[in-house]
């Protein structure tokens, strides 16, 4: 299985069709409102915008799992993403990323090594995943790290499709 086919619903209501991303490379951040990191939209908007034409897109996965930090309704979410950051790029139903709970999509993501070796649970909101055109999962990234780090750029830039 990968990552394309797994289903989840979009922030809007319905199915965000994953399969539609085969092809493309995919950065999926699980994303929260009301965190320290939060000023890291307009980053992965920048991304949004620097890479579409070449095959690329960024998946917003909300998440109020750490600390309460996005508490909003899907409407409260998309208006505050759109009016503070002019974010573009795709968002997900809000989805558990750790626990019993965990959304499979993240259950996916959880395996992946990042550069320092971790693997396993999320460890904050805007930890990033990137997903090559296949469907792998061909690297991950700290909360800490910028959207825009050369080390996340370098890794977008080595699996465009275009």
């Amino acid at each position: 299985m990968s990552v394309f086919d797994t289903e989840i619903d979009a922030l809007t209501g319905g199915p965000a069709d994953l399969g539609q991303y085969r092809g493309t490379a995919v950065l999926v951040v699980n994303v929260a409102s009301r965190c320290g990191l939060t000023p890291q939209y307009a980053a992965l908007e920048k991304l949004q915008q620097q890479y579409a034409q070449r095959g690329f897109t960024v998946l917003g996965v909300p998440c109020n799992q750490f600390m309460g930090q996005e508490p909003g309704t899907p409407e409260e979410i998309a208006t505050f993403c759109s009016a503070t950051y002019g974010t573009t790029f795709p968002m997900t139903e809000k989805t558990d990323v750790l626990g019993d709970d965990r959304h499979p999509l993240y259950t996916e993501l959880a395996g992946t090594a990042d550069a320092e070796g971790y693997t396993g649970d999320v460890r904050w909101n805007f930890e990033k995943f990137l997903v090559a055109p296949d469907g792998t999962v061909a690297a991950r990234f700290a909360p800490q790290t910028e959207p825009d780090a050369p080390e996340v750029t370098a890794a977008i830039e080595a699996v465009l499709p275009n």
